[in-house]
């Protein structure tokens, strides 16, 4: 089933000068990206975000890195893109991290993990509607496509 999630490149990500490496990877699985863009995400907004961790002992620090600085902010669509992702992405504490994802390659504390992605297709709706208007949404079709679904 072809779904859409969000994706953030957080600010550990942009420092680091991981974005094309990510996107890369990406896009080499065959998604399609349908919106990006690079933002300083106010504190406001990181709340709402965060909102399901509001009152754990890690939801100040989460908000504090997050509007550190610039973090790329994307919605990708694919065939069964948020549970792909996640795989992807490898687990939250990049310690327990499988090699090959882009958490076990990259990232070396949970604090600093650079990357983001819904975890499930509500959330994705929810998040995407967070950061994104509808005419922000590009719809387009790639030549590539039948190459990719059946």
């Amino acid at each position: 089933m072809i779904e859409r999630t969000f994706v953030m490149l957080k600010p550990d990500a942009i420092q680091r000068g991981l974005v094309g490496e990510i996107i890369g990877r990406l896009e080499a699985r065959g998604f399609k990206p349908i919106a990006m863009k690079l933002m300083h995400i106010p504190k406001e907004l990181a709340e709402r975000h965060y909102a399901e961790h509001k009152g754990k002992s890690f939801f100040n620090p989460l908000v504090e890195y997050i509007t550190s600085g610039p973090a790329l902010c994307m919605v990708w669509e694919g065939e069964n893109i948020v549970i792909a992702l996640r795989t992807m992405m490898g687990k939250t504490n990049p310690q327990d991290a499988a090699p090959g994802t882009i958490r076990g390659d990259f990232a070396q504390q949970t604090g600093r993990n650079i990357i983001h992605g819904s975890d499930s297709p509500e959330s994705a709706r929810r998040e995407i509607g967070l950061f994104f208007n509808d005419y922000e949404l590009q719809e387009h079709k790639r030549s590539v496509d039948p190459w990719l679904y059946e």
